[in-house]
Protein backbone atom coordinates (compact mmCIF):
# COMPACT_ATOMS: atom_id res chain seq x y z
CA UNK A 1 0.00 0.00 0.00
CA UNK A 2 1.38 3.48 -1.02
CA UNK A 3 0.32 6.71 0.23
CA UNK A 4 -0.82 9.14 -2.70
CA UNK A 5 -2.01 12.12 -0.87
CA UNK A 6 -2.59 13.88 2.38
CA UNK A 7 -4.90 15.99 3.93
CA UNK A 8 -5.96 15.71 7.41
CA UNK A 9 -9.56 16.37 7.95
CA UNK A 10 -8.76 18.45 11.07
CA UNK A 11 -11.54 21.33 11.79
CA UNK A 12 -8.74 23.62 12.93
CA UNK A 13 -7.37 23.46 9.67
CA UNK A 14 -10.05 24.02 7.31
CA UNK A 15 -10.11 27.17 5.20
CA UNK A 16 -13.21 29.60 4.60
CA UNK A 17 -13.33 28.12 0.90
CA UNK A 18 -13.46 24.40 2.31
CA UNK A 19 -16.34 25.29 5.28
CA UNK A 20 -18.54 26.92 2.07
CA UNK A 21 -17.97 24.13 0.14
CA UNK A 22 -19.06 21.75 2.90
CA UNK A 23 -21.78 24.41 3.37
CA UNK A 24 -23.13 23.83 0.17
CA UNK A 25 -22.93 19.32 0.42
CA UNK A 26 -23.84 18.82 3.56
CA UNK A 27 -27.76 18.43 4.19
CA UNK A 28 -29.24 18.04 7.52
CA UNK A 29 -32.41 16.01 8.58
CA UNK A 30 -31.81 14.32 4.77
CA UNK A 31 -34.60 11.72 3.69
CA UNK A 32 -32.85 8.34 2.65
CA UNK A 33 -35.86 6.70 1.01
CA UNK A 34 -34.51 7.04 -2.30
CA UNK A 35 -31.12 6.43 -1.49
CA UNK A 36 -31.41 2.70 -0.71
CA UNK A 37 -33.14 0.20 -3.25
CA UNK A 38 -34.94 -0.61 -0.10
CA UNK A 39 -36.90 1.82 -0.82
CA UNK A 40 -37.02 2.28 3.20
CA UNK A 41 -38.61 5.68 4.32
CA UNK A 42 -35.81 6.71 6.53
CA UNK A 43 -33.46 9.78 8.08
CA UNK A 44 -30.09 10.35 8.76
CA UNK A 45 -29.02 13.61 10.71
CA UNK A 46 -26.74 14.50 7.50
CA UNK A 47 -26.15 13.60 4.64
CA UNK A 48 -23.94 14.77 1.41
CA UNK A 49 -23.48 13.72 -1.91
CA UNK A 50 -19.76 13.85 -3.17
CA UNK A 51 -18.18 13.99 -6.61
CA UNK A 52 -14.33 14.52 -5.77
CA UNK A 53 -12.16 13.80 -3.44
CA UNK A 54 -11.98 17.32 -2.18
CA UNK A 55 -15.50 17.53 -2.01
CA UNK A 56 -15.32 14.47 0.11
CA UNK A 57 -12.19 16.27 2.33
CA UNK A 58 -14.41 19.23 3.01
CA UNK A 59 -17.33 17.57 4.25
CA UNK A 60 -15.52 14.57 7.00
CA UNK A 61 -13.75 18.45 8.11
CA UNK A 62 -17.19 20.33 8.36
CA UNK A 63 -17.91 20.81 12.54
CA UNK A 64 -21.21 19.87 12.58
CA UNK A 65 -20.14 16.01 11.72
CA UNK A 66 -17.59 15.75 14.02
CA UNK A 67 -17.97 12.63 15.97
CA UNK A 68 -20.74 11.62 14.56
CA UNK A 69 -20.77 7.76 12.61
CA UNK A 70 -20.39 7.94 8.82
CA UNK A 71 -22.03 5.79 6.63
CA UNK A 72 -21.15 5.39 2.74
CA UNK A 73 -23.85 4.11 0.16
CA UNK A 74 -22.90 3.71 -3.37
CA UNK A 75 -26.08 3.12 -5.12
CA UNK A 76 -27.69 1.90 -1.80
CA UNK A 77 -28.28 -1.42 -2.96
CA UNK A 78 -26.92 -3.85 -0.64
CA UNK A 79 -28.13 -2.46 2.59
CA UNK A 80 -30.93 -2.78 5.07
CA UNK A 81 -31.86 0.51 7.18
CA UNK A 82 -33.90 -0.43 9.95
CA UNK A 83 -34.56 3.08 11.32
CA UNK A 84 -33.71 6.88 11.25
CA UNK A 85 -29.41 7.04 11.35
CA UNK A 86 -27.85 9.44 13.66
CA UNK A 87 -25.18 9.74 11.53
CA UNK A 88 -23.44 11.29 8.44
CA UNK A 89 -24.47 9.84 5.33
CA UNK A 90 -22.45 9.83 2.28
CA UNK A 91 -23.54 9.12 -1.31
CA UNK A 92 -20.38 8.74 -3.23
CA UNK A 93 -20.39 10.11 -6.95
CA UNK A 94 -17.72 10.15 -8.12
CA UNK A 95 -17.39 9.49 -11.96
CA UNK A 96 -15.27 9.12 -15.12
CA UNK A 97 -13.76 5.86 -17.19
CA UNK A 98 -10.57 5.39 -18.90
CA UNK A 99 -8.13 2.79 -20.67
CA UNK A 100 -5.01 3.33 -17.98
CA UNK A 101 -2.11 3.47 -20.75
CA UNK A 102 0.77 0.83 -20.54
CA UNK A 103 3.26 3.64 -19.79
CA UNK A 104 1.47 4.32 -16.72
CA UNK A 105 1.85 0.52 -15.34
CA UNK A 106 4.19 -1.73 -15.42
CA UNK A 107 2.62 -4.43 -18.76
CA UNK A 108 3.73 -7.83 -19.51
CA UNK A 109 1.05 -7.33 -23.20
CA UNK A 110 -1.06 -9.77 -22.08
CA UNK A 111 -3.67 -7.64 -19.96
CA UNK A 112 -5.42 -4.01 -20.59
CA UNK A 113 -6.03 -2.22 -17.25
CA UNK A 114 -9.52 -0.20 -17.42
CA UNK A 115 -10.42 2.34 -14.50
CA UNK A 116 -13.47 4.16 -13.15
CA UNK A 117 -14.59 6.82 -10.43
CA UNK A 118 -16.39 4.53 -7.69
CA UNK A 119 -19.43 6.18 -8.23
CA UNK A 120 -19.70 4.84 -11.88
CA UNK A 121 -22.67 2.56 -12.26
CA UNK A 122 -21.51 -0.93 -12.61
CA UNK A 123 -23.54 -2.29 -15.27
CA UNK A 124 -22.78 0.57 -16.86
CA UNK A 125 -19.40 0.24 -16.47
CA UNK A 126 -19.21 -3.31 -17.57
CA UNK A 127 -21.30 -2.78 -20.64
CA UNK A 128 -18.64 0.47 -21.46
CA UNK A 129 -15.62 -1.91 -21.06
CA UNK A 130 -17.52 -4.64 -23.69
CA UNK A 131 -17.86 -1.44 -26.14
CA UNK A 132 -13.95 -0.53 -25.56
CA UNK A 133 -12.98 -3.93 -26.61
CA UNK A 134 -11.94 -5.14 -23.28
CA UNK A 135 -14.37 -8.15 -21.95
CA UNK A 136 -14.30 -10.12 -18.96
CA UNK A 137 -16.54 -8.61 -16.83
CA UNK A 138 -19.36 -9.82 -18.93
CA UNK A 139 -20.70 -12.52 -16.34
CA UNK A 140 -21.49 -9.39 -13.55
CA UNK A 141 -23.67 -7.55 -15.89
CA UNK A 142 -26.91 -5.96 -13.88
CA UNK A 143 -25.43 -6.33 -10.52
CA UNK A 144 -26.76 -3.17 -8.90
CA UNK A 145 -25.13 -0.52 -7.33
CA UNK A 146 -21.70 1.40 -8.29
CA UNK A 147 -17.84 0.36 -9.29
CA UNK A 148 -16.54 1.52 -5.48
CA UNK A 149 -18.93 -0.70 -3.78
CA UNK A 150 -17.95 -3.74 -6.16
CA UNK A 151 -14.96 -4.79 -4.08
CA UNK A 152 -15.91 -4.20 -0.84
CA UNK A 153 -18.65 -7.46 -1.40
CA UNK A 154 -15.80 -8.76 -4.14
CA UNK A 155 -19.33 -9.34 -5.85
CA UNK A 156 -19.69 -12.48 -8.19
CA UNK A 157 -22.11 -13.77 -10.56
CA UNK A 158 -22.25 -16.65 -13.21
CA UNK A 159 -18.69 -17.97 -12.16
CA UNK A 160 -16.87 -14.83 -12.08
CA UNK A 161 -15.70 -12.37 -9.06
CA UNK A 162 -14.08 -9.10 -8.70
CA UNK A 163 -11.06 -10.16 -7.62
CA UNK A 164 -10.15 -12.06 -10.74
CA UNK A 165 -9.58 -8.94 -12.37
CA UNK A 166 -9.19 -6.37 -9.68
CA UNK A 167 -5.60 -4.30 -10.28
CA UNK A 168 -5.88 -1.37 -7.18
CA UNK A 169 -7.74 0.97 -5.81
CA UNK A 170 -7.77 4.12 -4.43
CA UNK A 171 -9.34 4.98 -0.82
CA UNK A 172 -9.07 7.87 1.44
CA UNK A 173 -9.04 7.10 5.13
CA UNK A 174 -11.64 9.28 6.56
CA UNK A 175 -9.83 9.68 10.12
CA UNK A 176 -6.72 11.33 7.99
CA UNK A 177 -7.23 12.13 4.91
CA UNK A 178 -4.83 9.87 3.53
CA UNK A 179 -5.35 8.77 -0.39
CA UNK A 180 -3.75 5.20 -0.56
CA UNK A 181 -3.96 2.56 -2.96
CA UNK A 182 -4.42 -1.07 -2.45
CA UNK A 183 -3.51 -3.59 -4.37
CA UNK A 184 -5.17 -7.45 -4.73
CA UNK A 185 -3.21 -8.50 -1.32
CA UNK A 186 -4.00 -5.53 0.47
CA UNK A 187 -8.11 -6.04 -0.15
CA UNK A 188 -7.84 -9.83 1.39
CA UNK A 189 -10.65 -11.04 -1.02
CA UNK A 190 -13.12 -13.81 0.48
CA UNK A 191 -16.53 -14.77 -0.86
CA UNK A 192 -18.48 -11.80 -0.28
CA UNK A 193 -15.75 -10.26 1.58
CA UNK A 194 -12.91 -7.75 2.12
CA UNK A 195 -10.47 -5.94 4.13
CA UNK A 196 -13.43 -3.24 3.93
CA UNK A 197 -16.11 -5.11 6.02
CA UNK A 198 -13.72 -6.41 8.58
CA UNK A 199 -12.74 -4.28 11.35
CA UNK A 200 -11.20 -0.99 10.63
CA UNK A 201 -11.84 -1.59 7.35
CA UNK A 202 -14.78 1.01 6.96
CA UNK A 203 -12.12 3.97 7.99
CA UNK A 204 -11.49 3.60 4.16
CA UNK A 205 -13.58 5.34 1.36
CA UNK A 206 -12.85 4.04 -2.24
CA UNK A 207 -12.58 6.51 -4.33
CA UNK A 208 -11.51 4.44 -7.74
CA UNK A 209 -11.14 1.29 -9.04
CA UNK A 210 -8.80 -0.31 -11.68
CA UNK A 211 -9.47 -3.46 -13.08
CA UNK A 212 -6.76 -5.87 -15.45
CA UNK A 213 -8.38 -7.86 -17.90
CA UNK A 214 -7.07 -10.14 -20.16
CA UNK A 215 -6.69 -9.70 -23.90
CA UNK A 216 -7.03 -12.98 -24.65
CA UNK A 217 -9.98 -13.81 -23.06
CA UNK A 218 -12.41 -17.35 -23.49
CA UNK A 219 -16.33 -17.23 -22.41
CA UNK A 220 -17.14 -17.90 -19.28
CA UNK A 221 -20.54 -19.88 -19.55
CA UNK A 222 -20.66 -23.46 -17.30
CA UNK A 223 -23.41 -22.34 -15.39
CA UNK A 224 -26.64 -24.01 -16.15
CA UNK A 225 -29.19 -21.24 -16.44
CA UNK A 226 -26.69 -18.67 -19.02
CA UNK A 227 -25.92 -21.90 -21.18
CA UNK A 228 -29.21 -22.93 -21.74
CA UNK A 229 -29.81 -19.03 -22.95
CA UNK A 230 -27.09 -19.12 -25.49
CA UNK A 231 -28.05 -22.55 -26.67
CA UNK A 232 -31.65 -21.07 -26.83
CA UNK A 233 -30.39 -18.46 -29.28
CA UNK A 234 -27.74 -21.02 -30.64
CA UNK A 235 -24.50 -19.23 -29.45
CA UNK A 236 -21.98 -22.28 -30.53
CA UNK A 237 -19.30 -19.91 -29.99
CA UNK A 238 -20.78 -16.97 -28.25
CA UNK A 239 -18.84 -13.62 -28.13
CA UNK A 240 -18.41 -11.72 -24.85
CA UNK A 241 -21.44 -9.21 -25.68
CA UNK A 242 -23.37 -12.51 -26.07
CA UNK A 243 -22.71 -13.65 -22.43
CA UNK A 244 -23.28 -10.19 -21.70
CA UNK A 245 -26.79 -10.24 -23.31
CA UNK A 246 -27.61 -13.61 -21.55
CA UNK A 247 -26.08 -12.96 -18.30
CA UNK A 248 -28.69 -9.70 -18.61
CA UNK A 249 -31.33 -12.15 -19.82
CA UNK A 250 -31.46 -14.34 -16.99
CA UNK A 251 -31.14 -11.75 -14.44
CA UNK A 252 -34.29 -9.69 -15.54
CA UNK A 253 -36.35 -13.40 -16.07
CA UNK A 254 -35.35 -13.92 -11.97
CA UNK A 255 -34.89 -11.15 -10.17
CA UNK A 256 -37.56 -8.07 -9.51
CA UNK A 257 -36.40 -4.15 -10.39
CA UNK A 258 -35.63 -1.95 -7.48
CA UNK A 259 -37.08 0.52 -8.90
CA UNK A 260 -40.55 -1.40 -9.57
CA UNK A 261 -40.28 -3.54 -6.24
CA UNK A 262 -38.08 -2.54 -3.38
CA UNK A 263 -34.54 -5.36 -2.47
CA UNK A 264 -31.22 -5.46 -2.25
CA UNK A 265 -30.56 -8.15 -4.84
CA UNK A 266 -29.19 -11.89 -3.16
CA UNK A 267 -30.16 -11.37 0.27
CA UNK A 268 -28.34 -14.43 1.71
CA UNK A 269 -24.77 -15.80 0.99
CA UNK A 270 -24.47 -19.35 -0.48
CA UNK A 271 -23.12 -21.28 1.95
CA UNK A 272 -19.76 -23.52 1.86
CA UNK A 273 -20.09 -27.08 3.59
CA UNK A 274 -17.29 -29.49 3.97
CA UNK A 275 -17.16 -32.60 2.06
CA UNK A 276 -18.49 -35.18 4.43
CA UNK A 277 -21.63 -32.36 5.62
CA UNK A 278 -22.34 -32.20 1.18
CA UNK A 279 -22.45 -36.50 1.46
CA UNK A 280 -24.80 -36.31 4.23
CA UNK A 281 -27.15 -33.71 2.71
CA UNK A 282 -26.96 -35.54 -0.67
CA UNK A 283 -27.68 -39.00 0.59
CA UNK A 284 -31.11 -37.91 2.11
CA UNK A 285 -32.07 -34.68 -0.32
CA UNK A 286 -30.91 -36.07 -3.84
CA UNK A 287 -32.06 -32.65 -5.56
CA UNK A 288 -29.56 -31.01 -3.72
CA UNK A 289 -27.61 -28.17 -6.07
CA UNK A 290 -23.99 -27.90 -4.97
CA UNK A 291 -20.77 -26.41 -6.60
CA UNK A 292 -17.50 -28.50 -5.76
CA UNK A 293 -14.80 -25.95 -4.67
CA UNK A 294 -10.94 -26.40 -5.20
CA UNK A 295 -10.71 -26.83 -1.66
CA UNK A 296 -12.53 -29.41 -1.57
CA UNK A 297 -15.84 -28.33 -0.05
CA UNK A 298 -19.30 -27.67 -1.70
CA UNK A 299 -21.44 -24.42 -2.12
CA UNK A 300 -24.52 -24.65 -1.71
CA UNK A 301 -27.86 -22.49 -3.53
CA UNK A 302 -29.05 -20.51 -0.95
CA UNK A 303 -32.09 -19.53 -3.14
CA UNK A 304 -33.01 -23.73 -3.44
CA UNK A 305 -32.22 -24.02 -0.06
CA UNK A 306 -34.99 -21.57 1.13
CA UNK A 307 -37.76 -22.71 -1.68
CA UNK A 308 -37.34 -26.23 -0.59
CA UNK A 309 -38.97 -24.77 2.48
CA UNK A 310 -41.25 -23.40 0.86
CA UNK A 311 -40.75 -19.43 1.16
CA UNK A 312 -41.21 -18.51 -2.42
CA UNK A 313 -43.60 -15.67 -2.89
CA UNK A 314 -44.63 -15.69 1.02
CA UNK A 315 -44.25 -13.32 4.04
CA UNK A 316 -44.04 -14.17 7.61
CA UNK A 317 -48.77 -13.85 7.01
CA UNK A 318 -50.17 -13.20 4.83
CA UNK A 319 -50.56 -9.40 3.41
CA UNK A 320 -47.06 -8.79 4.74
CA UNK A 321 -45.36 -6.47 2.65
CA UNK A 322 -41.79 -7.84 3.30
CA UNK A 323 -42.27 -10.82 1.02
CA UNK A 324 -39.99 -13.05 -0.06
CA UNK A 325 -39.90 -13.24 -4.27
CA UNK A 326 -42.03 -15.53 -6.49
CA UNK A 327 -39.48 -15.83 -8.90
CA UNK A 328 -36.25 -16.01 -6.75
CA UNK A 329 -35.95 -17.27 -3.18
CA UNK A 330 -33.09 -15.50 -2.24
CA UNK A 331 -34.07 -12.49 -3.09
CA UNK A 332 -36.24 -10.74 -0.41
CA UNK A 333 -38.34 -7.70 -1.37
CA UNK A 334 -40.36 -4.39 -0.10
CA UNK A 335 -43.26 -4.76 -2.08
CA UNK A 336 -44.85 -1.34 0.01
CA UNK A 337 -44.61 -0.08 3.21
CA UNK A 338 -42.18 -2.55 5.21
CA UNK A 339 -39.32 -1.55 7.16
CA UNK A 340 -36.01 -2.51 8.06
CA UNK A 341 -37.00 -4.53 11.26
CA UNK A 342 -39.80 -6.23 8.86
CA UNK A 343 -37.29 -7.56 6.06
CA UNK A 344 -34.95 -8.68 9.28
CA UNK A 345 -37.67 -10.74 10.71
CA UNK A 346 -38.47 -12.30 8.13
CA UNK A 347 -34.83 -13.12 7.15
CA UNK A 348 -34.68 -14.84 10.64
CA UNK A 349 -37.65 -16.92 9.94
CA UNK A 350 -35.71 -18.33 7.00
CA UNK A 351 -32.65 -18.52 8.96
CA UNK A 352 -34.36 -20.72 11.18
CA UNK A 353 -36.30 -22.85 8.91
CA UNK A 354 -33.47 -23.73 6.76
CA UNK A 355 -31.46 -24.56 9.97
CA UNK A 356 -33.63 -26.85 11.19
CA UNK A 357 -34.00 -28.81 7.63
CA UNK A 358 -30.44 -28.55 6.79
CA UNK A 359 -28.44 -28.41 9.07
CA UNK A 360 -26.94 -25.32 7.36
CA UNK A 361 -27.49 -21.54 8.69
CA UNK A 362 -27.26 -18.71 6.31
CA UNK A 363 -25.82 -15.68 6.73
CA UNK A 364 -27.60 -12.20 5.09
CA UNK A 365 -25.23 -10.47 2.43
CA UNK A 366 -26.47 -6.63 2.87
CA UNK A 367 -25.10 -4.84 5.45
CA UNK A 368 -27.91 -4.11 8.54
CA UNK A 369 -27.90 -0.36 10.36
Amino acid sequence: MSVDASSPPDASRAGDADRAFAQDLLQPDIPLKDWNTFGFDVRARFGATVDSAEALRAVLRDTRVAGLPVHVLGGGSNIVLTGDLDALVLRIALRGRSIVSASDVVDDGRRVRVQAGAGEPWHAFVDWTLAQGCPGLENLALIPGTVGAAPVQNIGAYGVEIADFFDTLTAMDRQTGDIRRFDCADCRFGYRDSVFKQPGGERWIILSVTFSLPKQWAPRRAYADLDKVLQARQCTAPTPRDIFDAVVAVRQAKLPDPAVIGNAGSFFKNPVIDAAQWASLQAREPGLIAYPQTDGRYKLAAGWLIDQCGWKGRGIAAGSAARVHDRQALVLTNTGGATGHDVMQLAACIVDDVAARFGVRLEAEPLVL
